[in-house]
């Protein structure tokens, strides 16, 4: 079809030039000196564009004949710069082929070849530079890969607009410290990330493995909720592992004010938790904080009800632990706890400890012997029971049912 269009063009072209000059009778006159020119205006006006055609051309060539060494220059920069590229290129697929060394040597031609053409592409250099540091990582030669990222933190100091390879350079170099066992250093390279990075999913794991590794469990903890609130993990895992994150940051402390301390700075959500409200009270309890460790037990203690049985266990647990010097302001809702749950052994246990100090030794027993003898429970529980019924037993004066209590605990096993 172009070509039919073509045909048709030349065919109008011939039929116009036929038209206009085929009776033109013009006559052009040329006098130079003493001498006179006649031409016809259909020649004279060929060769008018013929002779401006042959200036234009003539006028080309001496500019294309004066451009030449720089034309050169700039072929033999393009020359450079896409061999630069290539070696780039191939740097990038002998590391991910998990040829390291030729991914390192391949990433180090391509900086030579970069820097020998002057280049200003920032970028390709962070590139460059971070599959060379890579591949040293990989390949575990350390002092190599730490002069690479010398010359990369030199690069990313530069003055600039920030680029999407500045930001892929510090995760990965705070990923190689976390692989090094340096939190610290991590924890500094996420810091100069700007904000919008610093809040991607990659950049909390890093952070949330670069603080459990440094010990901060509160830190872990934050960061795992805000991972969570990104879903980065299932309900279950998210759930699990900040219960786990929560009982370390409660484990920390050494006496009672800190342990006040640490609770104050959980989210309210994680002092809703059963679980960790359970491992907050035993810890209290330990920490012989026993009332801070019913007052944070109240709270739950008084939906029982709305709890799964498994909570409803841990929370009875924790309360069994932390019965000392218990208010007759309790009994009400053991009371109502007991009859509520008689099939569940962990809360009758916990009812009957707490009746145990409140000196009500008969309904203590009557609770506290069938949940020592219910295998459901678990053998520390069990334990502490027995070890309560033995105490009652010497209250009242009985040392051979003491001693039998004690036996029973002791044959529990560890």
């Amino acid at each position: 079809m172009r070509h039919v269009i073509w045909l048709v063009l030349v065919a109008v072209a011939a039929v116009v030039a036929a038209v206009t000059f085929g009776r033109n009778d013009g006559l052009v006159s040329i006098f130079w000196g003493g001498w006179r020119t006649d031409l016809s205006l259909n020649l004279a006006v060929v060769l008018l564009l013929g002779g401006g055609a042959v200036v234009l051309m003539a006028a080309q060539a001496l500019m294309a004949l004066v451009s030449l060494p720089t034309r050169a220059a700039e072929w033999r920069a393009l020359r450079r710069e896409r061999a630069a590229q290539s070696a780039l290129r191939e740097s990038m697929a002998e590391y991910f082929s998990a040829r390291y060394s030729r991914a390192h040597k391949a990433a180090q031609r391509a900086l030579v070849l970069h820097a020998d053409g002057a280049g200003t592409d920032r970028e390709f250099a962070v590139l460059a530079h971070v599959l060379a540091a890579g591949s040293l990582h990989r390949l575990a030669d350390w002092a190599r890969r730490d002069e690479q990222l010398a010359q990369l933190a030199t690069l990313l100091a530069q003055p600039g607009q920030p680029r999407r390879a500045d930001d892929g350079a510090r995760l990965l170099a705070a990923e190689w410290a976390l692989d090094d066992r340096d939190p610290e250093r991590a924890l500094a390279l996420l810091a100069d990330l700007p904000p919008g990075v610093a809040r991607r999913t990659q950049a909390l794991r890093l952070k949330l493995s670069a603080a459990r590794l440094s010990r901060a469990p509160l830190e872990a903890l934050q960061t795992a909720r805000l991972l969570a609130n990104h879903q980065a993990f299932s309900p279950d895992v998210a759930r699990s592992l900040l219960r786990a994150l929560a009982a370390d940051a409660l484990a920390a402390p050494h006496d009672a004010d800190q342990l006040r301390q640490v609770w104050q700075r959980l989210d309210a959500s994680d002092r809703r938790d059963p679980a960790t409200v359970a491992t907050a009270a035993e810890r209290a309890s330990a920490l012989g904080a026993h009332d801070d460790a019913r007052q944070w037990l109240l709270p739950l203690w008084e939906k029982l009800a709305s709890l799964d049985p498994e909570d409803r266990a841990r929370i009875a647990t924790a309360l069994m632990r932390s019965v000392t010097g218990i208010g007759a302001d309790w009994l009400p809702r053991l009371q109502e706890a007991a009859s509520r749950h008689a099939h569940e052994p962990a809360l009758l246990a916990a009812v009957g400890a707490a009746f145990a100090e409140r000196q009500l030794w008969g309904k203590a027993r009557q609770l506290l012997e069938p949940a020592a003898q219910d295998a459901r429970l678990d053998v520390a529980t069990r334990r502490l029971a027995w070890h309560r019924l033995a105490a009652l037993a010497r209250v009242e004066g009985d040392e051979a049912r003491a001693a039998a209590c004690d036996r029973a605990a002791s044959a529990l096993g560890a």
